[in-house]
């Protein structure tokens, strides 16, 4: 059987550190145990590559992934249910908690799983036809892979609430207006817009890189004074014994800088 989740470098003229992941599970990409399988496979190459992007992309037209394997989680019994549950979650955390940044590229559909595998990515880049939505409840479920709480973090509570409530399907300019996804495209373009938001990244200073990310989630985690303290031991970690010194000589000496 064919592997569900392969992977590429960026290619000929890519970016140096940015993997080209594809998910291909006919016919939605329903996260099952082979895309879960898969996904880990591919933070293993990830780690083993010291990878600093990853962009994650369908071969389905029409979905990037349409949720959970709801065949699977019929045909099966509470405690494999829960260890199915734990199976999913645990690949979806482990992409939102890589030191590489990851990109998710969205065509079609991202509904369920699918979204809260989106989420999990550092970014978002969806084509102007796709939809989004966490749609559990009409089987009498909630999202199950930390949709209920990076869905808040990104749209606001109001926002959330009515998307999972309803289970609608949101359109990608409203996705782009609230806040659900960074950049929006023309439909088909998605996959090259994120390749090329991944060059931009990839050329960073990767400790710097890491440290916004960092910084940014300790403002949703720690109150606003514990924020401001943590963003200073982060300014003075990376003067010490990050890239900064580079970066501030390259500005200097008016060249481009050399980070590792």
């Amino acid at each position: 059987m064919s592997p569900v989740v392969t992977w590429e470098d960026a290619g000929a003229g890519g970016a140096a550190g940015v993997l080209v992941a594809t998910i291909d599970r006919r016919p939605a990409n329903a996260l099952g145990p082979p895309i879960i399988d898969g996904l880990n496979a591919l933070l293993d190459e990830v780690e083993r590559r010291d990878t600093r992007v990853v962009v994650l992309t369908s071969a389905i037209p029409g979905f990037f992934a349409a949720g959970a394997d709801i065949k699977h989680m019929g045909a099966v019994d509470a405690q494999s249910f829960t260890a199915y549950g734990d199976l999913l979650r645990g690949a979806v955390e482990r992409l939102a908690s890589a030191d590489a940044v990851s990109i998710a590229a969205v065509e079609g559909v991202a509904l369920g799983g699918g979204l809260e595998l989106a989420m999990a990515c550092t970014m978002r880049v969806s084509g102007a036809d796709a939809k989004y939505g966490l749609p559990e409840v009409k089987l009498g479920l909630i999202p199950g892979a930390a949709g209920t709480q990076r869905l808040p973090r990104l749209v606001g509570r109001g926002r959330a609430i009515d998307i999972m409530a309803t289970a609608r399907q949101v359109p990608a300019d409203e996705a782009k207006a609230i806040g659900l996804v960074d950049r929006l495209v023309e439909a088909g373009g998605a996959r090259d817009a994120a390749l090329e938001l991944a060059g931009q990244l990839s050329g960073l200073s990767r400790p710097a890189l890491a440290a916004v990310l960092r910084t940014v989630d300790a403002a949703f985690d720690f109150s606003f004074e514990e924020g401001k303290r943590y963003e200073v031991a982060q300014i003075q970690e990376l003067f010490e014994h990050g890239e900064a010194r580079e970066g501030i000589a390259a500005f200097l000496e008016k060249r481009a800088p050399k980070f590792g």
